[in-house]
């Protein structure tokens, strides 16, 4: 007999897999989901078929959690598919809402990192250059892989999205407190709200003390064993958490890591990037003011900054997908042929 339960999917696209360890880890909630809801597609949990959900009448499926940053065309083919077929979209942690990790290999574009990954690294030995191909013939017949988008996009690029709900991954008691809402049958929020999460920072989450002092420089993780308790930007190390949106219960400084601003920025229109750099700059003083020989100054700045290794992976971590310099950057390469 058919379930009439509200039907609940969820997909994995370009991602690592761990907003679906998250679901996992509410733990006795999924029980909970199971009662009200015909949990019906989840390619890494259930052996629900694309054609099963081809055949659904469009809107039959009443929720769906998308993770992931859309990477092959199958991931758009997917968005789309699951768009017609689902009432309410999420966009789903990090990678789904802004590019997330994914995202980073717009800065060099497609053919660096395809070169990067089958030719170039050490542990590679492809004296021919062979790449994987859409289309390869066997002796059993057509193998077929979906081509890769010349960037990295976010869900929100391709289809229209309800609500999204940040993190990487969203932790697991957000998670829990969006689906007992949903449960309880209260109204759901605007569309186009952010869900588990708030407009207050990381920074304002945090315990750790603020003592009013400016770093002398920026360092990084291994340089140093931050001091307990003392907030972390103070001593120098590149925490994100002022520029970052809250609601995970400030999870990484409190166990001594900086913030890497999976929550996205505060301003979901503002540049992420530019906002972080902005934060983090606010709480640094190389010694300028007792400085006057511009030369000297430059190289006590370069100094102080020495700490961020990796501007782009730091500032844009997870939202690449959304940045100007990523696009310019790919182009660039494009313009060189490689």
């Amino acid at each position: 007999m058919p379930s009439t339960k509200p039907k609940l999917a969820m997909y994995w696209a370009a991602s690592c897999g761990g907003c679906e360890i998250a679901l996992a880890n509410v733990h006795e909630l999924i029980l909970e989901v199971d009662a009200h809801f015909d949990f019906m597609f989840c390619p890494c949990l259930l052996d629900t078929k694309k054609k099963d959900i081809e055949a659904l009448d469009d809107g039959a499926i009443f929720l769906t959690f998308f993770n992931g940053a859309l990477r092959t065309e199958e991931n758009v083919e997917m968005a789309e598919l699951l768009r017609a077929k689902s009432q309410v979209l999420v966009a789903f942690g990090a990678c789904a809402a802004n590019g997330g990790i994914p995202a980073l290999a717009n800065h060099h574009g497609l053919a660096h990192l395809l070169d990067t990954v089958y030719c170039s690294v050490p542990s590679v030995d492809n004296p021919q250059r062979i790449y994987p191909q859409t289309s390869s013939q066997v002796a059993e017949g057509e193998l077929t892989l979906p081509g890769m988008l010349p960037r990295v996009l976010a869900l929100h690029d391709m289809v229209k999205v309800d609500y999204t709900m940040p993190g990487c991954p969203p932790e697991p008691e957000q998670i829990a407190a969006v689906i007992q809402h949903v449960i309880s049958g209260k109204p759901l929020p605007h569309v186009g709200a952010m869900l588990g999460c708030h407009a207050k920072s990381v920074c304002d989450e945090c315990p750790r003390e603020k003592r009013g002092v400016l770093a002398p420089r920026l360092v990084r993780t291994y340089e140093a064993i931050p001091e307990d308790g003392w907030c972390l930007v103070e001593q120098g190390f590149a925490c994100m958490g002022r520029s970052t949106r809250g609601g995970c219960e400030a999870l990484c400084p409190t166990r001594n890591m900086p913030c890497t601003g999976c929550y996205g920025p505060i301003d979901r229109h503002a540049d992420p990037g530019a906002a972080a750099l902005t934060a983090l700059a606010a709480v640094v003083d190389p010694g300028k003011g007792h400085l006057k020989d511009e030369e000297a100054l430059h190289q006590r700045l370069d100094a102080a900054l020495a700490g961020v290794a990796d501007p782009l992976g730091t500032f844009y971590r997870y939202t690449m997908s959304e940045c100007v310099v990523a696009d310019r950057s790919a182009h660039a390469h494009a313009d060189k042929g490689q």
